[in-house]
């Protein structure tokens, strides 16, 4: 996708109980977790009050879906995709959606220097440096050196979990992605840059979209807990505030740092 397309696209309290028209399938239970944004202290607290709070419901299939942009901003986000794929998820399955930091991350491994030069303004310089990239290179080289420097010190594994990332996922009546989807499109039709950028046409959005959409993406002082929508990005990278949804049936909870 082109770096204009991007550029203009961009931009622990108890768990209270809500009813929700949407629905998991019984048995199952799942934890969607909003933007980590290289908060390794909030996602490893957050994780650990997902797992007592999973043990605490009883036997279910318990699934994990990270919403995207586990990196940039925050000081930890090469730790954070560490923890991810070292942590022992007690045989829960876990689906990490990709962001659009995540897309530029990739961008920028691929050695397109407009791109690098856009991540470096919106939390580049954070990922790049917990990776070891000095950041005397990232204030005084031109966008070149900085990639090949930044390039060679990401670990083959990381760049395969990035490759691997998932759009989105449907579970029931809910379909989560990083973003939102564009109203009016069927949720198998949506196209990777609106489920990644997407922003005010989504959130304006007052119609069904066929089911509940759970996302991230845009900073909300609280949870988003619409008809339509349910939105947990509570901007853990500034607020300290990283959010989870929990789904159960027709219930919802949120839990929170």
């Amino acid at each position: 996708m082109a770096l204009s397309v991007l550029k203009k696209m961009f931009g622990g309290s108890p768990p209270e109980r809500a009813r929700g028209d949407a629905g998991i399938p019984a048995g199952e239970r799942v934890y969607a977790i909003g933007d980590v944004h290289g908060r390794l202290d909030l996602l490893t607290a957050l994780l650990e009050t997902i797992d007592r709070d999973d043990a605490a419901r009883g036997e279910a299939a318990t699934r994990i879906v990270f919403l995207g942009d586990l990196v940039d901003r925050g000081p930890h986000s090469k730790q954070v995709i560490d923890h991810i794929l070292t942590r022992d998820w007690r045989d829960r399955p876990v689906t990490v959606l990709k962001g659009n930091h995540e897309e530029v991350f990739l961008l920028t491994l691929a050695g397109d220097l407009e791109g690098a030069r856009f991540w470096l303004r919106i939390g580049g310089k954070e990922t790049m440096t917990s990776y070891g990239t000095p950041a005397e290179l990232i204030e005084q080289a031109g966008p070149l050196d900085i990639v090949e420097d930044f390039a060679r010190r990401v670990p083959s594994a990381h760049v395969g979990f990035l490759h691997g990332l998932s759009d989105m996922v449907s579970i029931g009546g809910y379909c989560f992605v990083h973003a939102g989807i564009k109203p009016g499109v069927a949720i198998d039709r949506q196209k990777p840059e609106d489920v990644r950028w997407i922003r005010d046409r989504f959130l304006d959005y007052e119609g069904s979209h066929g089911a509940t959409i759970v996302h991230g993406h845009s900073i909300a002082t609280d949870v988003e807990d619409l008809h339509n929508r349910i939105g947990i990005d509570t901007g853990a990278y500034a607020t300290g505030k990283l959010t989870a949804v929990g789904l159960e049936a027709q219930d919802r909870w949120f839990l929170s740092t």
